[in-house]
């Protein structure tokens, strides 16, 4: 599992193990890890955990291209269970493009009750003025203090570390099918250590009577997710 997903560290090998059924200490599994060079992965403070439950956050990424463009992401995540409820890629993010991703994130009656954002002059009137008629508290975070949206900037390293560090974007397109990709994988299969080593979307733990065990490419190759199949 470690040489067929280089980017994993014990945890994410941990968490694989654990859905398949086996019981073994994360310990147990970082002595049995290969060694790597280079520093580990930043570590981010939760914050205002009391209203896990009613929070997203928002956020911009850049990705450079082949082509010597830059590219916008833009991305909305769901801080209860990390789940990225919205994104979306332009080349030249406005005020009211940003506007119409809110929207498009949040149909009917599904709006949060806060959203935590920093103060890039991009979130102008015409965002401010939509986010507030959808009724959504806006928790600006203060200047230079990108761990005061912690949850965004962890899942947007993740990206990089685990996606966009080791592919070359051609374009918005293919940006866009990139990061839909990823976050199938994301959602579906990568486990997390703040869900208790589980899924955004839960994946039940595998009996080992269940069968054999079999790796399934996601990404394009660049990660792989296991389940136990009857032979």
């Amino acid at each position: 599992m470690a040489s067929a997903n280089p980017t994993w560290g014990a945890p994410g090998v941990h968490g694989e193990l654990k859905k398949l059924g086996f019981e073994i200490s994360e310990r147990t599994v970082s002595r049995l890890m290969p060694k790597k060079t280079g520093k580990p992965s930043q570590n981010w403070k939760t914050l205002l955990r009391n209203h896990v439950g009613q929070m997203v956050s928002v956020d911009f990424f850049t990705v450079p291209t082949v082509q010597l463009r830059v590219l916008y992401v833009f991305v909305v995540l769901a801080h209860d269970r990390r789940r990225v409820l919205h994104f979306n890629v332009t080349e030249h993010p406005t005020a009211a493009w940003t506007a119409l991703q809110i929207v498009q994130a949040f149909p009917d009656d599904s709006v949060p009750r806060y959203l935590v954002r920093d103060r890039d002059g991009i979130y102008g009137h015409d965002f401010t003025t939509r986010v507030d008629g959808l009724g959504i508290r806006q928790v600006p975070i203060s200047a230079r203090s990108p761990w005061q949206n912690c949850y965004a900037e962890r899942m947007i390293g993740s990206i990089r570390r685990e996606c966009l560090n080791h592919v070359i974007v051609i374009n918005e397109w293919h940006l866009r099918r990139i990061l839909k990709s990823y976050f199938s994988y994301y959602h579906r299969w990568r486990t997390h250590l703040s869900l208790d080593k589980d899924a955004p979307e839960s994946r039940p733990v595998q009996d080992l009577p269940a069968g054999r065990i079999i790796q399934i490419r996601e990404v394009g190759g660049l990660h792989h997710h296991y389940e136990r199949r009857a032979a």
